[in-house]
């Protein structure tokens, strides 16, 4: 093996180790692998890792982008449009700003430029652990979304703000009139070009029944909206994310079955290989930075760490109990007055700024030179200070956020039952259409009769949950069914487990039969 496989190898295997460690300890996976990747940079006789900068921001981010996209529920950001745009605009400049004049101050030598460039790299938060946490503790769709769309949209803000930063730094100038222009043009052509790259693709996979190939056109859509718009200095992020929701909104119409649930599973594996090669990749060099910082004692890049994690950390928990108040000082004189946020939400709010891939991308893409042909000022510093950033808010916040989220049951519960209502309202229009098709000349009585009683047990199961009804059990005897068919179809996989072994079964025939058997498994918790 030459040294290029024996480190591809040793990638994957790290990712797998750590990806299951992570489940064994029941924590967010990204939380473990900052964690393995900055232990497997300082393990004697590893190779030292350089990326390319022109090749991390166009390889990992718009696969990320592009998968939160057309996952997210952007139902929720249209109610929350005030707050979305204040946490994913106003939050991330506050923010680049507040850690540039704290890392200015405090650093010595470090241009304004540069530190902007630091601030803007750290500005945009990542929703993938904070999530991931939340949806395994139940905690409510509302704060999830919140979350999510943040992480989502302020990455746009933060890239179009660090674009503009790295190229003062580079050019050793700062134009605001210029730099205005620049944002403006970078967001409404990234919106414009992310819009027409998702409705192409929403047509061409319209057109295509392979699930394959609709679900390999998934995968480019992201690359083919980001790589234009970073070609005319848009914003690739926006075009990304632009073009997911544009194919979220479109999917249900135009995909069939196959090609969407296979698109859950393979985005599912995409999403974390992409997340989980950063960790890793960026601990493998963390020994290269640190050793590109001889000319900081050990006490003085404590300092530094402190201090800037302490101004990312504050900030944000000043912005959620602050300008909340504010907002609600004004809608007391609204005819219009809005939701607020509990005291407890916000700080859930707060704690849940985890920095994580996108800032690691960005900061692994920063210049190696400037136009002078001289290194880019205080590089690994910025490296340095970006991982610590992440490492305590993915590693600290990460693990005590369970904590805080227990303290919201009961609190609200306005979105527990909306899963039930939308099955119950699925199993009328089933029976509804059950009923017009019992009359044609081409369906039997029996078959009708017997997906009419399905129908009608699933309709009285979900109103009684709903409360619609008085439950007579329903749910006890679903239970029950639900585990006697997983019995019945674990039986059946083992027996043609066992006509495998005897060679009177293929291994093709085996797992065709085996997706349909996981697939009606996959549909119990509806019945």
């Amino acid at each position: 093996m030459n040294h290029v496989e024996v480190l591809f190898t040793g990638l994957l295997l790290a990712v797998a180790a750590l990806g299951a460690l992570a489940c064994r300890l029941r924590v967010p996976y990204p939380i473990m692998l900052v964690i393995g990747g900055a232990a497997f940079g300082f393990i004697p006789g590893l190779p030292e890792v350089r990326l390319e900068p022109e090749l991390v921001l166009a390889l990992f981010l718009p696969p990320l982008l592009y998968k939160s996209a057309i996952y997210a529920n952007f139902d929720d950001f249209r109610t929350n449009l005030r707050g979305l745009t204040l946490s994913t605009v106003v939050l991330v400049l506050v923010t680049m700003t507040g850690v540039a004049a704290a890392a200015h101050t405090l650093i010595p030598g470090m241009s304004w430029q540069t530190a902007f460039v630091l601030g803007a790299i750290l500005s945009p938060t990542d929703p993938v652990a904070a999530a991931a946490i939340m949806h395994r503790l139940q905690a409510p769709r509302r704060l999830v979304s919140s979350i999510e769309g943040e992480g989502l949209f302020n990455d746009a803000t933060a890239l179009v703000a660090y674009r503009v930063a790295v190229a003062a730094t580079v050019a050793g100038a700062f134009s605001l009139a210029e730099a205005g222009l620049r944002f403006v043009f970078g967001l409404v052509a990234g919106v414009a070009i992310g819009v027409a790259v998702g409705l192409t693709s929403a047509w061409v996979r319209r057109h295509i029944s392979d699930p394959q190939i609709s679900v390999t056109i998934s995968l480019l859509t992201g690359y083919a909206a980001f790589l234009p718009a970073q070609a005319v200095d848009a914003s690739g992020v926006l075009a990304t994310v632009a073009a997911g929701i544009v194919m979220a909104i479109r999917s249900p119409q135009v995909l069939d079955a196959r090609p969407r649930l296979q698109g859950y599973f393979v985005w599912d594996i995409v999403d974390f290989l992409i997340n989980a090669t950063l960790f890793i990749l960026t601990g493998l060099q963390l020994r290269a930075i640190v050793g590109g910082l001889d000319d900081y004692s050990p006490g003085a890049l404590a300092v530094y760490a402190m201090v800037v994690t302490a101004a990312v950390v504050l900030i944000r928990l000043a912005w959620f109990f602050v300008v909340p108040s504010l907002t609600e000082i004004l809608d007391r004189r609204s005819s219009r007055p809005q939701h607020h946020l509990s005291a407890s939400w916000r700080l859930i709010m707060a704690w849940s700024g985890m920095r994580g891939a996108v800032s690691l991308a960005v900061a692994l893409a920063l210049p190696l030179v400037v136009g002078d042909g001289s290194a880019f000022p205080q590089r690994d510093l910025i490296l340095f200070l970006t991982f610590v950033v992440i490492f305590f808010t993915l590693v600290v916040q990460g693990l005590t956020l369970p904590v805080l989220i227990r303290r919201l049951d009961g609190e609200d519960d306005q979105d527990t039952d909306e899963e039930v209502r939308a099955r119950l309202v699925a199993a009328k229009a089933a029976l509804a259409q059950i009923e017009t098709l019992s009359a044609a000349e081409w369906t039997r009585g029996d078959t009708a009769e017997r997906m009419r009683g399905l129908y009608e047990y699933r309709a009285r199961r979900f109103a009684a949950r709903l409360g619609k009804i008085e439950d007579d059990g329903y749910e006890d005897r679903s239970q029950a069914y639900q585990e006697m068919v997983r019995l019945v179809l674990q039986a059946q996989r083992d027996a043609l487990i066992r006509m495998r072994g005897e060679g009177r079964l293929s291994n093709e025939t085996l797992n065709l039969i085996l997706r349909d058997l996981d697939l009606e498994e996959s549909r119990l918790e509806a019945t």
